[in-house]
């Protein structure tokens, strides 16, 4: 389980490091053009019903930090659905992965 530290809090936000990975790509490709969007997600199980949502801005400090040392290899049909909501105006949601077969989107198999 990996962690994105928003604005140097003492409350990182756990996400799972393969989710983590794929954020990274879209965020930083975003911030690096110096844009500005929302990230939402829903709360895991466990935690308090609801959702969350935080502003991401090139000044405000984010770090990624990863449980695992060797990143894992993209799903760009992913990266592609992730950017796409970071592009509308509820910003970046937090969506499941998916793969995608001659245009018809699939889950994963899970192993």
């Amino acid at each position: 389980m990996g962690a994105l530290i928003y604005d140097d809090s003492e409350h990182p936000i756990f996400i799972e490091d393969r989710t983590l990975a794929h954020l990274k790509v879209v965020i930083s490709t975003k911030l690096r053009r110096q844009e500005s969007f929302t990230l939402s997600w829903r709360h895991a199980d466990g935690q308090p019903v609801g959702r969350t949502t935080i502003w991401l801005h090139p000044s405000i400090p984010l770090r990624f930090v990863f449980d695992d040392a060797q990143p894992p290899e993209l799903n760009a049909a992913w990266i592609e659905r992730l950017m796409h909501s970071a592009n509308t105006t509820g910003g970046i949601q937090l969506v499941d992965e998916v793969d995608e077969v001659d245009g018809v989107e699939e889950q994963p198999e899970q192993a």
